[in-house]
């Protein structure tokens, strides 16, 4: 399971790149930082939905770098 699916992975605060709605057809991903968690379930085969602190909500694709945490 990639790191997106699971929820336990997922937290406010996590520099993600997701896949919005309208770029599912081409997997264009945004970057940016977690807001909220808006899926219930514990995993999603398409990445958890989450909306960012800039209001988009989309797919979590891959987890960049959690806050606080040294690249």
């Amino acid at each position: 399971m990639s790191e997106g699916q699971r929820r336990a992975d997922i937290r406010p605060g996590l520099l993600v790149d997701i896949v919005l709605k309208q770029d599912q057809p081409t997997g264009k991903l945004t970057r940016g930082i977690v807001k909220d968690i808006l899926t219930n379930s514990p995993t999603h085969p398409h990445g958890i939905k989450v909306r960012l602190e800039s209001g988009l909500v989309g797919r979590v694709k891959a987890i960049v770098k959690s806050s606080g945490e040294e690249s």
